[in-house]
């Protein structure tokens, strides 16, 4: 179902489910980041949905915070992204220890072709969302990093939500992945 055109970077509070069909296949990066072939296949067979709330604390720093949930009773992970550059530690279950940080940037200050590309113009007027994420290698045992940017593609005619993701594994393997997600409403 295609994004409303009040959803926008400025505020991407709503419900998306990764659509399976239009989003490229991830299970090699899941491999590469450690993720066992069991909790892999049921991923894969998972439908994903993100529950977005976007908003400014008292201090005006700009938040994005996803509650993730997978069908089956796998359960999703949390995130909470401040928008301001800072790294932050977080123990995930399906990731492990990882290092995220999070901003706002413009396209021009974005170097990869891939990650720069298909954007709708109200993305580049607004400014992507730009997430990296690397993990702890002391505490996980292993090394890759994932470099992603959010915005809004039209697809197939519809105004859908993306993250283009950049990830590079513990063997230097490269990977470019495009996650399309359908618009399922309005925050809960």
């Amino acid at each position: 179902m295609a994004a409303p055109p009040t959803v926008t970077t400025l505020d991407l509070s709503a419900t998306f489910v990764m659509n399976k069909s239009l989003s490229d296949p991830t299970d090699e990066i899941l491999r590469l980041q450690g993720v066992g072939w069991m909790k892999r296949k049921a991923i894969g067979l998972a439908t994903l949905t993100l529950y977005v709330k976007q908003y400014k604390d008292d201090t005006g720093a700009e938040h994005i915070d996803i509650d993730q949930a997978l069908t089956g009773g796998i359960p999703g992970t949390t995130e909470k992204r401040v928008l301001d550059w800072q790294p932050r530690d977080h123990d995930d279950h399906v990731f492990g220890f990882v290092i995220g940080k999070t901003r706002r940037i413009k396209l021009e200050e974005i170097e990869d072709e891939f990650l720069r590309a298909g954007w709708l113009p109200d993305t580049d007027e607004h400014g992507f969302i730009n997430s990296y994420v690397s993990s702890d290698t002391p505490k996980s045992g292993t090394s890759w990093t994932a470099e992603q940017i959010w915005g809004f593609e039209e697809i197939n005619e519809e105004r859908r939500y993306v993250r283009h993701v950049r990830f590079v594994g513990p063997g230097n393997e490269k990977i470019q992945a495009r996650l399309v997600y359908d618009y399922y409403g309005p925050a809960k």
